[in-house]
C-alpha cells in the first residue's frame, strides 16, 4: 500500500539524518549542489504542496475526467521517477540550509502524521476530483500521495551521492 511505502521512505530519511552530525547534514559536495539538509528541506516543502493538492482533490469533483500525461503514466506504472537528474524549478536554487537536525526530523515527523491522516480519507473517498501538476497534467488524491512517495525515493539517489561525498570527509 502506498502509505506504508511513504512511511518507510520517510523513516529512512529520519534515520539518515540521525546518523549524521549537523555539520555533515549541511555539507555540500559542490557549490552548485544541495546538502543533505537542503534535500530534506526541499522534500518537506514539496510534500506539503502535494498534501494541499490531496486536500483539494478530496474536497471537489473538478477535473475528474482529465488524465495525466503519457510520461506520468509511465512513471506511475513503474512506480518511480526516471533514473536521471531532473532539473526542478528555478526556486529550487533558493532552498535554505536547515537551522538544526531537529528542525528537519521534527518537520519530517509532522509531515508523516499529516499525510497519514489524509491517507485514511483517500481510502474512503478514492474517486474525488483531480488537480493539475505543472508538467504531468492531472492527478487524483491517491496519485498525489504516490507521487510524493516516488519523489522521496527519487531523492535517495541524490542522497547516495551526498553520502559518498560525506564518507570521503570522514
Amino acid at each position: 500500500m502506498v502509505i506504508e511505502d511513504f512511511n518507510r521512505s520517510l523513516d529512512r530519511w529520519i534515520k539518515e539524518l540521525g546518523d549524521n552530525t549537523f555539520a555533515h547534514v549541511c555539507a555540500k559536495p559542490s557549490s552548485n549542489s544541495w546538502s543533505l539538509g537542503q534535500v530534506c528541506m526541499h522534500l518537506i516543502e514539496a510534500t506539503y504542496h502535494y498534501l494541499e493538492e490531496i486536500k483539494i482533490c478530496l474536497s471537489t469533483h473538478d477535473h475528474v475526467m482529465e488524465e495525466m500525461s503519457t510520461n506520468a503514466k509511465t512513471m506511475f506504472l513503474n512506480n518511480e521517477f526516471p533514473d536521471e537528474l531532473i532539473e526542478g524549478p528555478p526556486t529550487n536554487a533558493n532552498t535554505p540550509q536547515p537551522n538544526s537536525k531537529e528542525e528537519l526530523i521534527n518537520g519530517l515527523k509532522k509531515l508523516k502524521e499529516e499525510i497519514n491522516v489524509v491517507a485514511i480519507q483517500i481510502v474512503t473517498n478514492p474517486n474525488k476530483g483531480k488537480t493539475k501538476h505543472p508538467g504531468l497534467n492531472y492527478f487524483n488524491a491517491g496519485e498525489w500521495l504516490q507521487f510524493a512517495e516516488m519523489h522521496f525515493r527519487h531523492h535517495f539517489r541524490q542522497k547516495k551521492r551526498i553520502t559518498e561525498f560525506l564518507n570521503s570527509l570522514r
